[in-house]
């Protein structure tokens, strides 16, 4: 005898493996959820610790940058060489010359080492120059800035052509015409 009100067995266990598959998923989901909290914490934590040490030398730098500043205000500034209490002048051609000073002595190899020096910074800022003049940014913008100005050309000699012209059509037409004179 079966009653209307009876649910087939199939559909009973598939309700339930249905049930265990949501708990068992539900268990994951908040396992993973919780693991993402904790790395959470753990990033918030190391990004305090960070910001609180950027702080600290922050405030060490500041604090060196005060005692420098107050340090400049109390310094009184001598000159760095004072040869005589005369004032120099770059247009004294015509007045008298004092004793001429001979210029230091530098040693040979030192004389090397100091042309070679500047001779290496300079073919450095050079080639640094270069590469960045040669980069793609820089040759992309001049090209655009080429072609902006071909057409800028192109549009004033198109425009200086059209007056060109109809001052030649006026010209013809008042040749042909006596009566009309040309106004300039």
């Amino acid at each position: 005898m079966t009653s209307d009100l009876a649910v087939p067995t199939w559909l009973v266990v598939l309700t339930l493996v249905a049930v265990v598959a949501l708990g068992v998923a539900a268990y994951r989901l908040s396992r993973s959820v919780r693991q993402a909290r904790d790395q959470t914490d753990a990033l918030l934590a190391a990004a305090a610790q960070d910001a609180d040490a950027l702080r600290e030398q922050l405030a060490g730098i500041e604090a060196e940058l005060e005692l420098r500043q107050e340090a400049g205000r109390h310094q009184v500034r001598t000159p760095v060489a004072v040869v005589d209490d005369r004032e120099y002048v770059i247009t004294d051609l015509g007045q008298e010359q004092g004793p001429r000073v001979p210029a230091r002595v530098v040693p040979a190899p030192m004389f090397a080492d100091i042309l070679l020096r500047e001779s290496v910074i300079k073919t450095a800022a050079l080639a640094a120059g270069l590469r960045r003049a040669l980069s793609p940014e820089v040759r992309n913008r001049i090209r655009f800035e080429m072609k902006r100005e071909v057409k800028r050309s192109r549009r004033e000699r198109r425009l200086v052509l059209k007056a060109a012209r109809r001052d030649l059509e006026s010209r013809q037409r008042s040749a042909l015409r006596p009566d009309l004179e040309v106004s300039s």
